[in-house]
């Protein structure tokens, strides 16, 4: 096997520029012929990102559609011309030797004359790829890289191009895009019609259970879902980090899965999977978030020690992962309404928290050091729970001397005062429609 690899490798560093020639050429009528896909909201950010002379770094989960957003990008700013493509996922690059990038280069002067504009698709696999961003950065060329690695890209150009990046993360689509993708768009008028209202609910209900991963929105085959999370586990994980215990990893995984928005803390992990070290269990949860498959939020408190230490909640990137991942006997709604509030909110804002005191408030939202939002989330308010949601709500509420607060639901809607704070409840999918206007 090492062998192979080795010749593989001779075979790649061999490559004559026609060769090389070949290679381009088909790659370019690729990235060309691809398929525009629903256009990704993100796509208007790039417009104030192409001015900087910064490298722009587009990160994501992997099958999130980094790819397709290049293409949007080539074809909507740059009108498909004046542009250099190179796709490093491509086997006939593997192994590609970065000293070599110059012919790259000189042959794609030779067939589509001089640009200053790269696009380059999975620039990980290059070993020591920085090197030449670095030097043609320099010299004025201006860089979107792809790359499934959200660890390396970040430490390899952290430490080689510090300042001189900005990044981008491709995530599963959201729910305007989902309905983009149903052949359904929403004006405000929409919203008030009741047959378009029960169509968009039906449609949410959908969205709730499988997500938004492009490809298999596509397709509707969960073993893609399923090759997605193994790939993650494997190829970015265990393999990047020369980790042999690979139960002890899935244990962990499957421990936050199936207890996600519920809190936690490294030590019960620790103790309920009788792992030897509280920093391994650290270090395994931290791999899992560079890969953008979870992110975990802490409880709000002044004190930035006492955040470190307080209890964790994770939540998934995407929901859909829930339906093949989670062993929980019953899938709550509540809970995977809380997901899906959790990675819209994350779209927008750097500072999520969760609050407790004597009661719990699912979302604090700040920015720039002020509340900006106190969010409470439940399926349905009812007798049984109503008291709870709203006292814990006015905790937070009275805790940050906050006017107003938000409850989101599935499908309830309402405004009421109560000690002169104004209390609004929403459902989920119209505040989701108002927040990706």
């Amino acid at each position: 096997m090492k062998k192979l690899i080795n010749i593989v490798s001779l075979q790649n560093t061999m490559l004559t520029k026609e060769q090389l020639k070949q290679i381009l050429v088909s790659q370019r009528e690729t990235i060309l012929k691809k398929d525009y896909g629903i256009e990704r909201t993100i796509l208007k950010d790039i417009k104030a990102k192409m001015i900087l002379p910064h490298v722009i770094v587009i990160t994501g989960i992997r099958r999130s559609g980094k790819s397709t957003f290049l293409k949007q990008i080539i074809e909507k700013y740059y009108h498909n011309k004046n542009f250099y493509y190179i796709n490093f996922e491509d086997e006939r690059l593997f192994n590609f030797d970065a000293s070599r990038f110059n012919d790259i280069y000189e042959s794609l002067i030779d067939l589509y004359g001089e640009c200053k504009t790269f696009f380059i698709d999975e620039i990980q696999n290059i070993p020591n790829f920085e090197t030449f961003v670095r030097r043609f950065y320099e010299q004025g060329f201006k860089f979107y890289l792809t790359g499934s690695s959200a660890s390396l890209l970040s430490k390899e150009l952290g430490t080689k191009l510090t300042g001189r990046h900005v990044d981008i993360i491709v995530k599963p689509f959201s729910f305007t895009e989902f309905l983009a993708l149903k052949r359904i768009t929403v004006d405000n008028q929409d919203l008030y019609r009741t047959e378009t209202r029960v169509k968009i609910k039906k449609l949410f209900e959908t969205y709730l259970i499988k997500g938004g991963m492009p490809e298999y929105l596509l397709h509707d085959d969960l073993e893609l879902l399923m090759n997605i999370y193994d790939d993650i586990l494997i190829k970015d994980i265990a393999v990047r980090y020369h980790i042999e215990n690979v139960t002890t990893l899935k244990q962990i995984y499957q421990y936050l899965v199936n207890n996600f928005s519920n809190k936690f803390s490294y030590n019960d992990i620790k103790k309920t999977l009788k792992i030897g070290s509280v920093n391994t269990v650290k270090k395994y949860i931290s791999h899992l978030e560079e890969t953008h498959f979870v992110n975990t939020i802490t409880k709000f408190d002044h004190s930035i020690k006492k955040q470190l230490i307080n209890d964790k909640k994770m939540y998934l990137i995407d929901t859909g992962f829930i339906q093949i991942l989670s062993t929980r006997l019953t899938k709550d709604k509540g809970w995977i309404l809380e997901n899906v509030v959790y990675t819209a909110l994350k779209k927008l804002f750097t500072d999520v928290f969760y609050f407790s005191d004597k009661n719990e408030c699912d979302f604090i939202v700040m920015e720039k050091k002020s509340i900006c939002s106190i969010i409470q989330v439940t399926w349905e308010l009812n007798e049984n729970n109503k008291e709870r949601e709203i006292e814990g709500l006015f905790s937070a509420m009275n805790f940050f001397s906050i006017k107003s607060g938000l409850i989101l639901t599935f499908d309830q809607e309402d405004e009421f005062t109560r000690e002169k704070k104004k209390i609004l409840i929403k459902p989920v999918w119209k505040w989701l429609l108002e927040q990706e206007k």
